[in-house]
């Protein structure tokens, strides 16, 4: 059976505090598994969480802030001490490459896995997978920070009540599958388009076109919030979104689950992100993460 779920291992922005984690999110996607931004401290909230170096395929940064990076020596080093033994590809930006490879070798350890870099230095595609498409976007921040999307491609939804009035039935309903047509009846008569599911991972950015292309029609949008609206100045000057910012762009991008995180350390009241949110006339599913939350992507419609 197919899980896809968010494993949410940090909230902080750039300070951690008693109940908050430096940034950390896993992303399992039926048989893979997507680190993003794995920040100090990542490694032992993955134990706490459940999540093996196993788990992962991609280790996914979106830009060389600490609190969304430093966690990737000890990551780096736990997968090769584990033997995972399959390869894993690490995203970032290629500006980015020279603190990539003082994290990976910051210290002496003995490679053992296949570690394969695909740095990131433009808009568009990095992965296609029959499982989904992976790509990037550019955003705004005072260092060059990319925002991740993960597109699933679209399927087929048979309709048994249009496969009844064909006499379809049995083995010749995966024939049809198979072959787009059975005794003149075309696959488009019996069936619908079964949209792919969307993800899309936003970290530290300013408003920006990144921003609406990569929440555009997702059924999941993780991003953060790293200030209230009264701070809206502080977010613009420091490179970020506000709470209501956020949920702007997830109204306006028809998000089905808004996952609110990266909180900056002033804030001590958790309700005032999702009441500025609703606030700001977003009406679909709310998540204010927190540490070791485990969120279910949402069902197909």
């Amino acid at each position: 059976m197919s899980v896809r779920e968010l494993v949410i291992l940090g909230t902080a922005s750039q300070v951690p505090t008693r109940h908050r984690n430096h940034n950390g999110y896993f992303l399992r996607w039926d048989g893979e598994g997507i680190l993003f931004d794995p920040g100090e401290g990542t490694q032992r909230q993955m134990l706490r969480a459940g999540v093996a170096a196993h788990d992962l395929n991609r280790i996914c940064v979106t830009h060389f802030h600490g609190d969304h990076s430093l966690g990737l020596a000890g990551v780096i080093q736990r997968i090769n001490l584990d033997r995972v033994p399959h390869e894993i590809t690490a995203h970032y930006p290629r500006s980015g490459r020279r603190f990539f490879d003082r994290l990976r070798h910051a210290t002496a350890y003995r490679e053992t896995v296949a570690l394969a870099e695909a740095p990131v230095d433009k808009d568009g595609d990095l992965a296609v997978t029959p499982a989904y498409t992976l790509d990037a976007r550019r955003l705004s921040h005072p260092v060059e920070s990319y925002g991740y999307r993960l597109t699933e491609p679209d399927g087929r939804r048979m309709l048994p009540d249009r496969l009844a009035a064909h006499g379809i039935k049995g083995p010749d309903v995966g024939r049809i599958q198979r072959e787009g047509v059975l005794n003149g009846v075309s696959l488009d008569d019996v069936s619908e388009i079964r949209r792919g599911q969307r993800f899309a991972f936003v970290m530290d950015t300013r408003l920006c076109d990144g921003v609406h292309a990569l929440a555009d029609g997702c059924d999941m949008l993780v991003i953060e919030s790293t200030f209230l609206d009264e701070d809206t100045d502080l977010a613009v000057e420091h490179g970020h979104l506000t709470a209501g910012q956020a949920a702007t762009v997830a109204r306006e991008a028809g998000v089905r689950h808004l996952v609110l995180t990266h909180f900056s350390q002033r804030y001590t009241d958790p309700d005032d992100f999702e009441r500025q949110a609703r606030a700001a006339g977003f009406e679909g599913e709310l998540t204010v993460a927190h540490d070791l939350l485990r969120i279910p992507v949402p069902k197909r419609l």
